[in-house]
């Protein structure tokens, strides 16, 4: 099961950004939730789009695309893709 979502935080944050990346993110969530099984993740693990964050108690991963990053989280197996922020490199991880 997949459930994609954007808290009000990041949907600020999706809002400012230009409209061409925007729907290059939204696409990009689309194709990842539509394609998310255990092959397809550590294949993403292997190449370096995503990565677990350290230092969290909870299962808190980053997934890159192009410049941004997309701070995501997975709960009780299920993929729920929650989107806690979106933001450049620069900003991702203070």
């Amino acid at each position: 099961m997949f459930i994609l979502s954007f808290t009000n935080p990041s949907k600020k944050d999706l809002k400012k950004i230009d409209k061409s990346n925007q729907l290059f993110i939204k696409n990009s969530l689309i194709e990842f939730i539509t394609n998310f099984d255990n092959d397809y993740e550590i294949s993403l693990i292997q190449n370096g789009t995503i990565k677990k964050l350290k230092g969290q108690s909870e299962d808190i991963y980053r997934l890159k695309l192009r410049s941004y990053r997309v701070i995501y989280k997975k709960e009780n197996g299920f993929l729920i893709i929650l989107v806690l922020s979106i933001t450049t490199r620069e900003g991702a991880y203070r």
